[in-house]
């Protein structure tokens, strides 16, 4: 693959032709676009040992796609596009891919504070853990507490987070400091079939598994103290909490679904890719507008489920501290999407076009002034939150104006792997690595030695290096260093 150095942090590979087997013969694709590579030389060599270049060069085939396709620093193999890659198509004729969101439709992270500090909490995370593993179901296959009806759940599928507020789960502060106010308005629960509400009845408000998490943190370093504080972080360890989930099997059987309505559909409209698992077929027809609505369908379950489990983890802290809600001040700084398709506008040749945006491992990082921020936000630019591994730090941060045009107002969304999970639990023993974590003051809990292994920190790409990327390309600012102290996993 011809990469070329265009500038500090960023690497090109030019539009070619690529070759590609396709219904038994050879042929020949067009890259539409470049391919940007944004990473240092260490995050490259890494990105090169795995299919992540060929899979971004191959959405840079994708008829409709705009300006360029882009490989963030935590890039790796993924599903038909890499994780850790954006794509803007032009929103009326151009691809729609569903590939390009993923199997975990609006897995996210969001993070909330306290006025706690480590010397309150140092000696009870042992049992704080205890406590909210017990009130929050975690693993492959866990079942919520939630017993909900088929009418509840397409209410939260059309509805978004107005049906947590509406249930007494979330806060008006919840819904303000969510990417999107927690509710996407293209949700159709009609569109969605009975199959995948199956598999979500009675999974909403459950960790998944894998890399998913529910980490207990405190403030190592503040890089900008005045916005920090505009987030409610005030001092050295301070004690908050990242929820990392997404639309467990609902959104995982909605992309299913999807994809093979998609697979069928490129035959009629005579579509070809260099890659069958990129998909897609062209916005302007009814089945990516059935996508659009069920994927939409799918990311309000999503911000459900981590509002559910935001609700059960400040009933797990009231009840161990015995303090109320206000007077632990556990507030929501905010909550973004992972794995996401948005109609947004952006500039492109100087003007300005509706895009659909596919972020898939990414952050959306918006800067100061832009009209999709909370209020109280809007000076300073998107929250956007960069987790580490559970034996590395994560980052608050803030989206800044570069953003914009090099990124589709995109960042990293965490460390990104460099070893799959097979890989890891053959290096790693999951006992080991929990002694080893011990040993450094961050205490596991997980629903199996497997998942420790897959999730060891050495399966990882180093997070301080990943974020520093974009803050050197002036896609976002670092706020907050935030180390990990307890961590429940699914």
């Amino acid at each position: 693959m011809n990469v070329i150095k265009i500038d500090e942090n960023i690497y090109e590979i030019p539009p070619k032709t690529l070759m590609a087997r396709v219904e038994g013969k050879i042929a020949k694709f067009q890259m539409k676009v470049p391919v940007h590579i944004y990473a240092n030389e260490y995050i490259l060599e890494k990105i090169k040992n795995d299919r992540t270049l060929d899979q971004i060069s191959n959405v840079a085939c994708l008829p409709g796609i705009q300006k360029h396709a882009i490989a963030l620093s935590d890039a790796h193999q993924g599903y038909g596009f890499c994780i850790g890659g954006v794509a803007g198509t032009d929103a009326e004729s151009g691809m729609i891919s569903p590939g390009g969101v993923g199997y975990d439709i609006n897995c996210g992270v969001r993070l909330l504070r306290t006025n706690l500090h480590l010397k309150d909490i140092n000696s009870s995370i042992p049992s704080l853990l205890n406590v909210i593993f017990k009130n929050i179901p975690s693993g492959l296959g866990s079942k919520g507490k939630l017993n909900i009806s088929y009418s509840d759940l397409d209410n939260v599928l059309d509805n978004g987070l107005n049906w947590a507020l509406e249930n007494g789960y979330a806060i008006e502060e919840d819904i303000l400091h969510c990417e999107e106010n927690g509710f996407l308005k293209d949700a159709n629960s009609k569109v969605v079939s009975q199959k995948a509400k199956q598999r979500g009845l009675k999974q909403l408000g459950s960790l998944g598994s894998g890399n998913h998490f529910i980490e207990i943190q405190k403030v190592d370093k503040i890089y900008n103290d005045s916005i920090a504080k505009k987030l409610g972080i005030f001092d050295k360890d301070q004690i908050t909490v990242m929820v990392h989930t997404g639309s467990r099997a609902l959104g995982h059987q909605v992309c299913t679904d999807s994809l093979r309505n998609v697979e069928q559909a490129m035959k009629k409209y005579d579509i070809k890719v260099p890659d069958r698992e990129l998909a897609c077929v062209p916005a302007d027809t009814p089945e990516a507008k059935n996508y659009l609505s069920s994927m939409a369908s799918a990311a309000n379950f999503g911000f459900n489920n981590r509002q559910l489990i935001t609700h059960w983890l400040r009933q797990s802290f009231q009840d161990y501290f015995r303090k109320s809600l206000d007077e632990l001040d556990f507030k929501l700084i905010y909550g973004v999407c992972h794995n996401i398709l948005k109609i947004e506008e952006h500039e492109v040749n100087g003007k300005k076009m509706k895009l659909n945006v596919h972020r898939k491992g990414a952050t959306r990082a918006f800067p100061p002034g832009h009209r999709d921020l909370p209020q109280d936000y809007k000076n300073i630019g998107q929250p956007a939150l960069i987790p580490g591994t559970m034996g590395s730090a994560s980052y608050l941060c803030v989206g800044r104006p570069k953003a914009m045009d090099l990124s589709f107002g995109s960042t990293a969304h965490g460390s990104g792997r460099v070893m799959s999970r097979s890989k890891a639990k053959k290096i790693y023993w999951g006992s080991k690595v929990k002694e080893d974590l011990k040993n450094r003051g961050i205490i596991v809990k997980a629903a199996s030695p497997k998942i420790i292994a897959e999730e060891a920190p050495g399966a990882y790409k180093d997070i301080d290096q990943v974020v520093q990327v974009s803050q050197d390309l002036g896609i976002i600012e670092k706020i907050v260093r935030l180390i990990p102290i307890g961590v429940v996993k699914g």
